[in-house]
């Protein structure tokens, strides 16, 4: 129950809204209280951010404080804000997202910037790479890769088919760049030999026993099958390297996200696959081993 916005509400302008619903969420141990105040009040009205301190002192209407006391309840029920937005930032641009899709995080960021570099490299100067990435989700990371190198080919799948409606949209709406998106399991829908320069993925790699520990805006919203990596989170990481050796091309690169302590079992595990080459480990931004490249 919400306590004063069910009372008068002919008061409410938008400043005191956005200091009444900071500190509610504040009392009620919501991150960012007063940063996702604004970003739902932000929504319900149409407005940018800044706008609400231009026209802090425009009372809302009835139906706004209605729609808005609606965001509310869905966030003090743990619903994660881009979730009730439909929509989260990643890269330059801003993605439709909703339930049974994994939200983009910033951390996977690296990942674009780590295959952006690999293909604006010399090699790869006049020529076209043949670049796919497995459990597209929104097609975060497809899409800006895409947009930001134009000059390939982009292949997308996911066994989800609200991911695949959700990646499908995002990329008509973002960039001009061609992507064709097919539903399989990982690699089991690519023929071996399929030729492939790149293969990128976030896995599920969260270990199944550590779910439970997890945020509820994560583990009580967002799709298990993002999230569940198995046993010791590594599952989905050992079937497509299982995969990937006869569908790269020579010298050809996996990029995969991983959790910040896998270095060692992902290591372990890439000595199983005669086809790697070389192995690399990148860090995000926070300093965590966050990706690793194994080349062909």
């Amino acid at each position: 129950m919400i306590p004063v916005l069910g009372d008068s509400m002919a008061d409410w302008t938008i400043k005191k809204l956005l200091d009444w619903t900071a500190s509610y969420f504040g009392d009620h141990q919501i991150d960012s209280p007063r940063l996702t105040a604004e970003i739902l009040l932000a929504n319900t009205l149409d407005l940018r951010r800044l706008d609400l301190y231009l026209q802090h002192d425009r009372p809302l209407e009835s139906r706004e404080l209605s729609e808005f006391k609606g965001l509310i309840k869905r966030r003090i029920g743990r619903e994660p804000v881009a979730y009730i937005t439909g929509e989260k930032g990643f890269y330059d641009d801003r993605f439709t997202v909703g339930k049974g899709v994994l939200i983009p995080r910033p951390d996977t960021e690296v990942l674009v910037e780590t295959a952006m570099a690999v293909l604006k490299c010399p090699e790869w100067s006049g020529k076209k790479a043949r670049v796919i990435e497995l459990g597209v989700g929104s097609g975060a990371i497809i899409v800006s890769l895409a947009k930001a190198c134009p000059d390939h080919h982009y292949f997308g799948s996911d066994l989800s088919c609200p991911a695949l409606l959700t990646a499908t949209g995002n990329a008509a709406a973002l960039t001009e760049t061609p992507i064709s998106f097919f539903r399989g399991c990982w690699m089991d829908a690519v023929k071996p030999r399929a030729g492939f320069d790149m293969i990128l993925s976030n896995p599920p790699y969260i270990p199944r026993a550590d779910i439970e520990t997890l945020a509820p805006e994560i583990k009580d919203h967002e799709p298990m099958l993002a999230l569940d990596g198995g046993p010791d989170g590594l599952d989905a990481i050992g079937i497509i390297l299982d995969q990937a050796g006869s569908r790269l091309n020579p010298g050809g690169q996996v990029i995969l996200e991983m959790g910040f302590d896998q270095k060692p079992g992902v290591t372990a595990l890439s000595k199983r696959f005669s086809w790697v080459a070389g192995l690399e480990f990148i860090k995000d931004l926070a300093g965590h081993n966050r990706l690793a490249v194994l080349k062909k």
